[in-house]
């Protein structure tokens, strides 16, 4: 075989080298189209199966005579009277009464302070006292006596046989112990006044109950400093406790701002204490305080117990459901059904709910009304009986299949 045979053996024909440059392509192509008829069968599946949503049911609105909450807020219970009980004057305590949980009444005597010197300046005011009596007996005496020589004088004078000058003398000193008599009585008043006031400082060592209540804390011990004004540091107290009047006691809530409106003085509530959570309490409100706080953006509200207990103490938390009056419920008839308020949501921009017909959720807009607790009143749109999506889920839209997971009646 010549060499020119080898070498067109050797040679590669240019329509083979173009196909084998074009199969890696064709392959890419069968690929890409494999893919898409996956994407697309399991897009047909999904658009075939379910999406499982939770279902409730279009509730009526109440009616007149049925109560609903129009508002829930959440507070804590507070004493309207408490007091840290402390002394007017500083001093070394020598009793002290008083444990927490103690009853107390009014002038109740809860502990004393050491007085050995306010009793000494009391003795002292007291005999002073004594000591200005004694002196105006003693005036009273004399001038009892310059009283008859001034009748004598008279008498002598009348006769002749005194002169003018010894009734003058005698005159005289009558209206001086007058004079004298009535300054001693204005000394008698000071005495009285200084032994008033020792006496006050005595009675200033005994610390009484204010108003009748319960103790619920304890300050201070017997041998400790106590001042009505903080002295001294750590080592003086301010107080020896505290007592609270269990009858003032009262809930505190903080409203927003846009549901204030929906409250009113005298309005029925029911409370619910944290710690007793299957007890109702009846209550109303009491008053609404004229001034918002805009850190927050709430107003306070005060509401009074109509049932008093002993379970019910202060810093409790309670939570409280606002009523309407039987009366205005009946002067307003409330028109609409009631719906789950998780079931509204706001979808391009509008409020709408997902009403399910026949296994399919339909996307429809509402006008979110006044809440009655977890419920939300739906003006017009939806009947009452109506199945509607709770919660809905993102992917949820107008036309997607649905199946109930939990249905809620």
């Amino acid at each position: 075989m010549s060499d020119d045979d080898l070498l067109s053996q050797l040679r590669i024909d240019p329509g083979q080298r173009e196909g084998g440059t074009r199969r890696p392509w064709r392959w890419l192509a069968i690929l890409l189209l494999v893919v898409a008829v996956g994407v697309g069968a399991v897009f047909f599946a999904l658009q075939g199966r379910a999406l499982p949503v939770r279902l409730a049911t279009v509730e009526p609105p109440p009616r007149a005579d049925n109560q609903v909450p129009v508002l829930d807020a959440t507070g804590y219970v507070t004493a309207r009277l408490e007091a840290t009980v402390s002394s007017k004057i500083t001093g070394k305590l020598s009793e002290v009464l008083i444990e927490e949980g103690d009853r107390v009444k009014a002038g109740q005597v809860l502990a004393r302070l050491e007085g050995a010197d306010e009793k000494a300046q009391l003795r002292l005011a007291q005999a002073q006292l004594g000591a200005a009596q004694s002196q105006l007996g003693e005036l009273q005496t004399q001038l009892d006596q310059a009283r008859r020589d001034l009748s004598r004088q008279q008498s002598l004078n009348t006769k002749g046989l005194s002169s003018e000058q010894t009734l003058e003398d005698a005159r005289t000193r009558m209206l001086t112990l007058q004079a004298q008599m009535a300054a001693q009585r204005k000394q008698i008043l000071v005495a009285q006044a200084q032994v008033n006031v020792a006496q006050v400082n005595v009675d200033n060592t005994i610390i009484r109950a204010p108003f009748s209540g319960v103790i619920i804390a304890k300050a201070a011990q017997p041998g400790e400093i106590v001042s009505p004004i903080s002295a001294g540091g750590g080592y003086t107290r301010t107080g020896i406790g505290t007592i609270v009047d269990m009858d003032s006691l009262e809930i505190e809530v903080d409203v927003n701002e846009s549901y204030i409106n929906r409250v009113k003085p005298g309005q029925p509530v029911t409370a619910v204490l944290d710690a007793y959570p299957d007890w109702k309490i009846p209550a109303q409100v009491i008053a609404i305080i004229p001034a918002a706080d805009r850190s927050k953006a709430t107003v306070r509200v005060r509401i009074g117990f109509q049932v008093k207990d002993p379970r019910i103490v202060p810093d409790m938390g309670v939570r409280v459901s606002f009523f309407e009056d039987k009366a205005d419920q009946k002067a307003r008839p409330i028109k609409g059904v009631l719906v789950p308020s998780s079931a509204v949501v706001e979808r391009d921009g509008r409020n709408v709910v997902f009403r399910v017909q026949d296994g399919v959720a339909h996307r429809l807009p509402v006008t979110a009304g006044q809440s009655y607790g977890d419920l939300r009143l739906i003006s017009q749109g939806l009947a009452v009986g109506d199945r509607i999506v709770r919660d809905p889920p993102v992917q949820l839209g107008d036309g997607t299949r649905v199946k109930a997971e939990t249905a809620t009646p």
